[in-house]
């Protein structure tokens, strides 16, 4: 059995499967005539891209396609998309896949109106009110992976193809204001992304639980997501036609990135200029972390973890959960450090650097200093 269900919280969410087929009354209530889908060149030609384009069409809404999404979308996709919407005269995007895909097509629903660079609106104190709220145009959201969550975020990740460093680009009205959550997109991820995309949830929620800033609501969120990736991450990834395992893990990705409104750490502090630098996969460089910051940041979640692990179902307090954890990398073949994503003669001056300037490391519970973050790489490297 697949659950179905209507949300308004953190946005409208039409949750279910085959609910795909509601994207013309998405697009309409959304406020959208003639949206530019956008997705990652991956699925490009996919069946689910190619039939939702149908549907597009079907509804009077075009069938227009942007895919030149890198994998750790940059600057220069940014260019290239915004001279596709604004010369096609687009009135709104669906941001469709994805982390690379959704994050790319709400900087390009973002920027769409707006006369600042890019750079201008990075997540630095009050820079999002440096924008025109008029010109952002409206967003349906259409997940296809279960991890990142971008389609409830209120932000893009986006490299500086330049310096490469991944920034953070903010603004409350990124938010899709639909999102079509259909369990049915994802039945068809190879077993490493159904993996490293559910890990990333998982991420998500330890560390919105770990931040030590005051949000309860979060906290009960990260509680319940981390529990259900526990308990489905294991069957979506043995059997991926499991719609009901399906579909917890896509609540559980909006669940962590509603969570980490209470703030991420130290895993994402270190696995984004990794990734940005080296090009691994985000969520599965995430577990590659986990280990090492858990015990860095033992002496102030051990506490609370010790509470949260009889609910997961998880014998032996935090010590438990931080065994647990490495069991749970290993079952998904999640290598012990990043040479085993293929990192080597890594610069570790530069990614101290970038890792202490990441507004990650601003919800660690720990404070992240030059010797301890190096530490941290030297543990995962």
């Amino acid at each position: 059995m697949s659950p179905t269900a209507n949300w308004s919280y953190p946005t409208a969410i039409r949750f279910g499967a085959g609910r795909i087929a509601e994207i013309g009354e998405a697009c309409r209530a959304a406020g959208m005539s003639k949206p530019l889908l956008v997705t990652d060149r991956g699925l490009k030609d996919m069946e689910i891209t190619r039939r939702t384009l149908d549907l597009m069409e079907t509804a009077g809404l075009g069938s227009a396609l942007f895919a030149d999404v890198d994998p750790n979308p940059n600057d220069g996709n940014v260019e290239e998309g915004l001279r596709v919407y604004r010369e096609g005269g687009f009135d709104g995007v669906i941001a469709f896949g994805g982390g690379s895909g959704l994050d790319l097509a709400k900087t390009l629903a973002f920027m769409a109106g707006q006369t600042r660079p890019l750079w201008d609106f990075e997540d630095i104190g009050d820079w999002w009110t440096r924008a025109d709220p008029a010109g952002i145009h409206p967003i349906v959201a259409v997940p296809t992976t279960a991890g990142t969550g971008s389609e409830v975020g209120r932000a893009s990740v986006i490299t500086n193809s330049a310096t490469h460093e991944k920034k953070i680009i903010f603004h409350p009205k990124m938010l899709p204001s639909v999102v079509i959550c259909d369990p049915e997109l994802t039945v068809g991820m190879p077993k490493f992304i159904t993996a490293g995309t559910g890990l990333d949830a998982f991420a998500h929620c330890v560390e919105a639980f770990s931040s030590p800033h005051y949000h309860p609501m979060s906290q009960g969120i990260a509680l319940e997501g981390m529990r259900l990736v526990i308990d489905n991450l294991p069957r979506a990834y043995a059997d991926g036609t499991d719609l009901e395992a399906r579909a917890n893990m896509m609540s559980a990705a909006a669940m962590g990135a509603t969570a980490f409104q209470k703030g991420l750490g130290a895993i994402h502090a270190l696995s984004h200029p990794i990734g940005a630098h080296h090009h691994t996969h985000h969520g599965t460089t995430n577990a590659v972390c986990m280990p090492a910051v858990l015990a860095f940041n033992a002496p102030t979640i051990r506490d609370r973890f010790d509470r949260a692990a009889g609910y997961l179902g998880i014998e032996g307090g935090f010590d438990g959960f931080c065994a647990f954890v490495d069991t749970f990398n290993d079952s998904f073949g999640i290598p012990k450090t990043l040479s085993g994503l293929g990192v080597t003669d890594a610069d570790i001056d530069r990614l101290v650097a970038d890792a202490l300037r990441d507004p990650s490391t601003g919800g660690n519970p720990v404070e992240m200093t030059e010797e301890n973050t190096r530490a941290l790489f030297d543990a995962i490297l």
